[in-house]
């Protein structure tokens, strides 16, 4: 069973990956850094057109961050 903490490790790992900051990150998605802070904590969750844009700046596959698919994480 995939958890919550399960995805929110791989956000965290793969935001740290990129070397983009959340403050990045946020002008990208025009959303409030404090909404990346909060994501990355778990204390809540995008929404699913954030969760498919940040995968999209992050360049990756959605399945991956959400635990489906461990092998193949890039887009490209």
């Amino acid at each position: 069973m995939i958890t919550l903490e399960q995805i929110r490790e791989r956000l965290i790992q793969e935001i740290k990956v990129s070397g983009m900051t959340y403050t990045d990150i946020a002008n990208k998605l025009n959303i409030s850094r404090s909404s990346i802070s909060h994501y990355v904590r778990g204390d809540i969750l995008p929404a699913l057109d954030t969760l498919a844009n940040l995968c999209q700046i992050l360049n990756l596959k959605t399945d991956y961050i959400l635990c489906q698919n461990i092998e193949d994480k890039k887009t490209k």
